[in-house]
């Protein structure tokens, strides 16, 4: 049994990983094989062919078909974290490979960092704090910052009410705000329901990204959407960077519509410098400060949420090499069941 990781992107030596294997890799033969790879590199056509399952690590490393169509031995695919949209699922279908992801192991750090973002802006800490820095005198203003509003007054619009969407209404209702949602595959009660984006882009003061990439949420947030948000609202992404269109977000700051965007995530990571808005950003303009804010893809990151993606990820697939089945996989209604049972249990 060998399981593979083609892009492991942290430090040190995988043992989180090998804790989670266990007692697997306490078998004759059994390995794990790690490599730590750029996001354009290759693996030799044996180091495919010889795995048992792969660990996809990083949100950088392409899984595509051609190593897929490489996997002889394969019996799961797991993408250590939520998204998967850098894995060729079809592909894996087409083999009745499982890709299975670790949907569970940030919710709240990624809720957190969303509502910590909100009121960043909202509150007008970035601006304080740099108005301070430049001249502690001049800069002790309390209406330098631009965005400032009470909290409860404000429509919290949420696009995909998964896991972290939930997590992040229950944030927004403990400050007093109304809480609306749009999500075509969700149907919930406890928060108000907008049957399209334009309702709800008409109605949210601050609007808040948890969906999926998909090609239906790929530029979900173009030109046309941030025309339609509010004068002086709040656009956040925490989800995943092409979900917006930011060659759209200069101008659309300009208008004021939406007056502040705070980005976790970008179409490129790192972000091109000479990019329109990231070199604007780094210059602060007077129609940019205190309405951008960016953080470098870390609403995830917590030592203990690193610790539980890593073990998760490991577990999944010491589950499925042992038998014991599959959980959170995101290709199940594309594999034949039959087939499926042999290749998780292979003495059946």
């Amino acid at each position: 049994m060998r399981v593979l990781i083609p892009d492991l992107p942290f430090s040190g030596e995988p043992e989180i990983e090998r804790e989670g294997l266990a007692p697997l890799l306490n078998e004759p033969g059994a390995a794990l094989e790690v490599h730590r790879l750029s996001e354009h590199a290759t693996l030799p056509v044996e180091t495919w062919r010889r795995a048992d399952a792969v660990i996809v690590a990083s949100d950088r490393f392409h899984l595509g078909g051609e190593a897929i169509g490489q996997l002889e031995r394969c019996k799961i695919i797991v993408r250590g974290g939520v998204g998967y949209d850098n894995i060729d699922v079809a592909a894996a279908s087409r083999r009745n490979i499982p890709v299975c992801n670790v949907p569970d192991y940030g919710t709240d750090e990624v809720a957190d960092h969303a509502i910590a973002m909100m009121l960043t802006l909202r509150r007008g800490l970035s601006s304080y704090a740099e108005y301070l820095g430049v001249d502690p005198v001049t800069g002790w203003r309390f209406d330098a910052a631009p965005l400032v509003r009470r909290m409860k007054v404000q429509n919290f619009g949420i696009v995909g009410l998964g896991r972290i969407g939930r997590a992040a209404a229950a944030r927004a209702r403990a400050f007093g705000m109304r809480v609306l949602y749009y999500d075509p595959y969700v149907s919930e009660t406890t928060y108000e329901r907008k049957d399209s984006l334009d309702a709800l882009l008409a109605d949210a003061d601050v609007l808040s990204l948890h969906c999926p990439l998909t090609p239906d949420t790929r530029g979900l947030i173009g030109a046309a959407q941030l025309a339609r948000m509010k004068p002086g609202s709040i656009l956040v992404n925490t989800a995943r960077g092409p979900v917006v269109d930011i060659d759209a977000l200069p101008a659309a700051l300009r208008s004021g519509r939406p007056g502040g965007v705070a980005l976790d995530v970008l179409p490129q990571e790192p972000p091109d410098p000479d990019h329109e808005l990231i070199a604007a950003w780094r210059l602060q303009p007077t129609w940019l400060a205190g309405r951008l804010l960016l953080s470098p893809h870390a609403a995830f990151y917590s030592p203990e949420s690193l610790h539980d993606l890593r073990f998760k990820a490991a577990t999944t697939v010491r589950d499925a090499l042992s038998g014991a089945g599959t959980r959170h996989c995101v290709n199940k209604d594309q594999l034949d069941p039959a087939r499926l049972l042999v290749l998780l249990n292979p003495g059946s």
